[in-house]
């Protein structure tokens, strides 16, 4: 049996250089998402044009717009680069340019050109959830994420920040911090009889 060996990590994505290359509806969905997640990113798109809902999109946040065409100069500085063009030659140079200097890559719809996915994520205040089908089915991840929002409360965040609270409260070593935590979040799993 297939098994998904992705290695999950929440970046910090206002503390790294991101470059998105690509200004079509690719390019918007990968930017939108990625600032809904991220709203104080640090991007730069760069496209010979742009849809007018990326440049509108662009503005409200620290998006930095390239009017050109791709050129690997672009990557200096970056540390996570989208390429999202509908040229399949451009976005597989951008992957050949990143691996060349270490940077992360993910060419759209490309899985064998990916260093990363970027999957479902469901956002309830401090609690965030992704998911990863491995590149396999994008819709598979918009279901789940689509449960997860319906499932998990709002007040959700409540929970943590009252969990949080209580952590700081706690003598002990680590492990009599965890087993008082177990303890009091138990009643969370336990399922009724």
């Amino acid at each position: 049996m297939e098994r998904n060996e992705l290695y999950p990590i929440f970046l910090k994505a206002a503390n790294l250089n991101i470059l998105v290359v690509g200004g079509g509806n690719v390019g918007l969905e990968k930017l939108t998402f990625l600032l809904k997640s991220s709203p104080n990113a640090n991007v730069q798109i760069v496209a010979p044009k742009f849809l007018g809902n990326t440049l509108e999109l662009a503005n409200k946040h620290n998006v930095e717009i390239t009017t050109a065409e791709y050129h690997k100069k672009y990557l200096k500085g970056k540390h996570i680069v989208v390429a999202c063009t509908d040229n399949v030659n451009v976005n597989e140079q951008v992957y050949h340019d990143c691996r060349a200097q270490s940077i992360l890559v993910n060419v759209a719809d490309n899985p064998p050109f990916c260093d990363f996915y970027m999957g479902g994520i469901v956002t309830k205040g401090n609690v965030k959830i992704a998911i990863s089908t491995n590149g396999k089915s994008p819709t598979v991840a918009k279901r789940l994420r689509q449960f997860f929002e319906d499932i998990v409360p709002e007040n959700i965040d409540d929970l943590v920040k009252n969990l949080n609270e209580y952590r700081k409260t706690l003598k002990g070593d680590f492990d009599e911090k965890v087993d008082a935590l177990n303890e009091f979040t138990k009643s969370l799993v336990d399922k009724k009889k």
